[in-house]
């Protein structure tokens, strides 16, 4: 891990806003080389930027209902999304097209994963299941099902063998594909979003009493706790700084926080939104992040 950073090296000035959703949106990532970013929200639309410039250059729609997580393949040629329709959608990047709808969760679809290669699709709903879809097969129906879960799933990472999951029953939990076993680190509050650690150690988890817990990936150990944020009833990401340095995630009042991660302490917080932060994405390289909120903007702060 990374020596902390001062202040000052963090993402606090504001450099972009990208305006075009109507209404929340719920969702920003970064592509896979920080060039471009994908938003998605209650508008059921899809939006491709470069937020650099502060350029729209695509609207994807053919989503039913709002859609609640979106993802970029490796290459950036395909994306997935899903949402309220129930539905993943396959899409590719260039021509706007859908590939394949794959159907079959019985619930609104939270988080949505390509696999390293892009061969492989896992979502996960409030249908209480996480579901693998096959992008090279013609078949709609998923390749496997996790439903040991025992209330919604929310939030989906992913690693060369494993499919970690984090679930309002209050656990994370990771399954080794190839070895067939689940690990299960109950928390005792209902996770609302996962992410890992750039090094690919640590699993932090959102937790909805306002608290984020750093987990060892290996043994489950709880590492630390970081507190200071509202998230008691909003789905809201939260991640680590590309130097995993800090931790960084939205809060239900519009602020943005910055933690040091081995301390635990508050280290800058500011108010990036005038509502609900709904989400925060850490550029790959530079200190750059990109934040959207409930009051319809895509920001993108720098140092």
């Amino acid at each position: 891990m990374a020596t902390s950073a001062k202040k000052g090296e963090l993402p606090r000035k504001e450099a972009i806003v990208l305006k075009g959703h109507e209404g929340s949106v719920l969702a920003v990532r970064f592509n896979g080389n920080g060039n471009y970013c994908l938003s998605c929200g209650k508008d059921r639309t899809v939006r491709l930027w470069n937020p650099h410039r502060g350029i729209h250059i695509k609207t994807y729609k053919s989503h039913g209902r709002e859609v609640r997580d979106v993802h970029t393949s490796p290459d950036n040629s395909k994306l997935i999304s899903c949402g309220g329709d129930r539905q993943v959608f396959y899409w590719d990047v260039e021509s706007g097209r859908v590939i394949r709808k794959f159907r079959g969760h019985d619930s609104e679809v939270n988080s949505v994963k390509f696999n390293e290669f892009a061969w492989v699709v896992i979502s996960a709903g409030y249908d209480q299941s996480v579901r693998a879809w096959d992008c090279r097969s013609h078949s709609t129906e998923p390749i496997q099902i996790i439903d040991t879960f025992t209330d919604s799933v929310m939030s989906v990472c992913l690693t060369k063998s494993e499919v970690i999951a984090g679930s309002v029953d209050g656990t994370v939990r990771t399954f080794d594909i190839r070895m067939g076993r689940e690990m299960v680190d109950d928390l005792g509050h209902p996770v609302n979003c996962i992410s890992m650690s750039n090094d690919g150690n640590c699993i932090l988890a959102s937790c909805l009493d306002s608290t984020l817990r750093l987990l060892d990936r290996s043994s489950g150990e709880l590492l630390q706790e970081y507190k200071g944020h509202i998230c008691k009833s909003f789905k809201m990401d939260c991640c680590l700084t590309n130097s995993d340095a800090h931790i960084t995630g939205g809060s239900e009042d519009g602020s943005i926080y910055f933690w040091d991660l081995v301390d635990a302490s508050v280290i800058l917080k500011f108010r990036a939104h005038a509502s609900v932060v709904t989400s925060v994405s850490y550029h790959p390289k530079d200190n750059c992040m990109l934040t959207s909120s409930v009051d319809g903007t895509v920001r993108m702060w720098k140092t």
